[in-house]
């Protein structure tokens, strides 16, 4: 049977603080049934999060991403609210988000902490400092205009939830999920909410540089994939220019000399251009294969629309 609505909440050693979540979640939803699944914990997330009244699963795929590919692929629901289990976002907003999903006005409510109390309670500039130059890059890269890109407080419908790859295994996935949505043309609604900094005691499993340098490369590796035109049109475009400040020199001691004294800078100049006239090759290519993609992709959504009404 499928849930009207399900609450996911990823945890990592969250025994201080998943009852309170729990617990928070059920008082705001009180349809909602409460999935809690445990990643390989240390402590006593599992038993509290039980008591609390939480479905407790277990996923020994360590890390952010393996626990939502299993999340997504297990639950069944109508509307998805997707928390952490560190008690940092309020239960109180999760009614409001769920209303946009289960009225048919978004297929993702991001939940935006940046326009609210964020950089007021956060306490580390290097996070605040990300937070800032990730949002830039895609709203620059995409075209958007997405306050908050790594947000882990997100509702899904369930045509999101069951149409979306997941390829990220750790936090990359809150970018991932963005840049997917803006590709696929789903709505999107932003509502900001109260951020709490961690309660005394909790640690957050988030690395700024580790997870920083990973939260670009996807950024990277999705830009490529997702506006391949773009990506190696620039690069294409580089390998010109550099290619014709080597060349016109070479071609103006030519016209006054008719000699070419410097054949390695000519040849190299050569390369260049053939580089930045494969790699726009390349992209022309790429954006048709992309193209075709995003029109299956539709194909795709027909069909599952089809099957969430036989059911």
């Amino acid at each position: 049977m499928r849930d009207k609505i399900a609450v996911l909440l990823p945890c990592y050693n969250e025994g201080r603080t998943i009852e309170k979540v729990v617990r928070d979640f059920k008082r705001v939803l009180p349809e909602a049934v409460i999935y809690v699944y445990d990643n390989n914990s240390t402590d006593q997330t599992a038993e509290a999060a039980e008591r609390a009244g939480a479905v407790v699963r277990r996923e020994y795929r360590q890390g952010k991403g393996n626990v939502i590919r299993s999340m997504f692929r297990d639950i069944d629901a109508c509307c998805y609210i997707m928390a952490d289990g560190d008690d940092t976002y309020p239960a109180e907003a999760a009614g409001k988000m769920a209303e946009e999903i289960l009225y048919g006005r978004a297929d993702m409510v991001i939940g935006d902490r940046l326009s609210a109390t964020y950089y007021q309670v956060n306490q580390r500039p290097m996070h605040n400092m990300g937070n800032r130059l990730v949002c830039a890059a895609i709203n620059i890269l995409f075209h958007s205009h997405i306050r908050d890109i790594m947000t882990g407080y997100r509702a899904f419908s369930w045509e999101f939830v069951k149409s979306f790859p997941v390829l990220s295994k750790g936090f990359e996935i809150e970018t991932e999920m963005s840049i997917h949505t803006l590709d696929k043309n789903f709505r999107v609604t932003e509502l900001p909410v109260e951020y709490r900094d961690r309660p005394e005691g909790s640690t957050s499993k988030l690395n700024t540089v580790k997870d920083g340098i990973r939260v670009i490369r996807t950024i990277i590796a999705l830009f490529k994939d997702y506006r391949p035109m773009e990506f190696f049109g620039i690069l294409s475009i580089i390998c010109m220019l550099v290619s014709m400040g080597m060349f016109f020199p070479v071609l103006l001691e030519y016209v006054q000399t008719h000699v070419v004294p410097r054949f390695p800078t000519l040849i190299v100049s050569g390369f260049l251009m053939v580089s930045g006239l494969l790699l726009l090759s390349c992209g022309v290519i790429l954006d048709v294969v992309g193209k075709r993609h995003r029109q299956l992709f539709e194909l795709y959504l027909n069909v599952l629309k089809l099957k969430k009404m036989g059911n």
